[in-house]
């Protein structure tokens, strides 16, 4: 099994396994996509793009506020959240979840998640 299908195994496990994990996808620094398990309505590439231009804003301020190095980023709209969670020094992962989500539960699986991205990406 490929690295990319591995970590698409992983992802897909946890949007089946945490309760409001809509969908997620693991994007490098440069904002191409390296697994993803999207919907098929919503464009990865879009996704992947401004998950990065995210991710350098959140890198930015962490630094420049000097609060330590940057671990996440969540969004929060009317209808769900946008959560980046750093997977090592060369990628992300990008979780939507539903409005209704326990974020704590949320952001210890993508923690989990990430850390086991990392290794294979490694």
């Amino acid at each position: 099994m490929s690295r990319a299908d591995n970590i698409t195994k992983l992802i897909k496990t946890l949007s089946n396994t945490t309760p409001d994990v809509e969908a997620s996808a693991v994007i490098d620094n440069d904002g191409l996509v390296i697994a993803s398990a999207l919907p098929a309505d919503i464009d990865d590439d879009a996704v992947a793009a401004m998950s990065a231009a995210l991710l350098g804003i959140g890198e930015r301020i962490v630094s420049e506020l000097r609060r330590g190095s940057f671990e996440l980023v969540m969004v929060r709209g009317d209808a769900g959240y946008l959560i980046l969670a750093r997977c090592g020094p060369d990628a992300v992962l990008a979780i939507l979840a539903a409005k209704s989500a326990k974020l704590g539960l949320i952001f210890l699986d993508a923690a989990r998640a990430a850390k086991e991205i990392t290794r294979n990406l490694g």
